[in-house]
């Protein structure tokens, strides 16, 4: 599926390396000097097999884990080199985050949970209230405002994430298996709503997947391979 008219650079990790102790004689490097871009506008698969490195890559990007060495850029700022509180900033208000096990707070309602990143940004541009009404209109959940996490479909409480991970309109979507814990048709009708949204907002969205026929509808898919980018 070809791209057109995509933007300036928003993801750029420079050579990035991610080693963790096993014990004290031994080590794990987990990605080996990973070199990788994601232009504005873009959406990316990358996949792999498990173990491969691909979720600690996105971590990475995300500012939700550090390389041991190297660098990453989110629209040109290098985040590498922020403080934790300077990095929970960017987090909340640059890049938003949806993951396989939706991640909702099980007492509260679809509109309670949308309007936390709102809340808990003392400078947001917007209302929560308000702003959670928007979203889930707009991953067509207006009837479902009142309705806590169990009382909805797997499909719904993505849907309710993804909402989410928009309040406080990111310019980068991240996903690791963001439809890993649904079945093949609710699996798709996620990619058509990211699809959608990345179209309407102007989104950056990168995604890991194991799953080829999600990976084959996005702009592009990048392969890692043992700890190794693969393009």
């Amino acid at each position: 599926m070809p791209t057109n008219g995509l933007g300036a650079t928003i993801v750029e990790c420079r050579n990035i390396t991610k080693t963790v102790r096993l014990s004290r004689d031994q080590n794990l490097t987990i990605l080996h000097e990973a070199n990788f871009q994601v232009k504005q506008g873009e959406m990316v698969a990358i996949v792999g097999a498990s173990g491969s490195g691909k979720t600690t890559m996105l971590g990475i990007i995300g500012g939700l884990d550090v390389p041991t060495s190297g660098e990453v850029l989110i629209a040109g700022q290098n985040i590498s080199k922020l403080k934790e509180k300077q990095l929970a900033r960017v987090r909340n208000r640059t890049i938003g985050f949806v993951f396989q096990f939706f991640n909702l707070v099980p007492t509260l309602s679809a509109l309670e949970n949308v309007m936390l990143p709102v809340q808990f940004d003392k400078k947001a541009q917007f209302k929560p209230e308000e702003r959670a009404r928007e979203l889930l209109g707009l991953v067509g959940l207006s009837n479902r405002l009142n309705n806590k996490p169990t009382q909805l479909s797997g499909g719904e409480q993505q849907r309710v994430a993804i909402a989410r991970a928009l309040a406080n309109q990111p310019a980068l979507l991240l996903g690791d298996e963001p439809t890993g814990n649904l079945d093949s048709q609710r699996g798709q009708e996620i990619l058509d709503l990211l699809s959608d949204l990345r179209a309407r907002l102007g989104l950056t969205v990168c995604i890991v997947t194991h799953d080829p026929n999600i990976a084959a509808r996005c702009d592009r898919q990048v392969n890692m391979k043992d700890g190794m980018l693969i393009n």
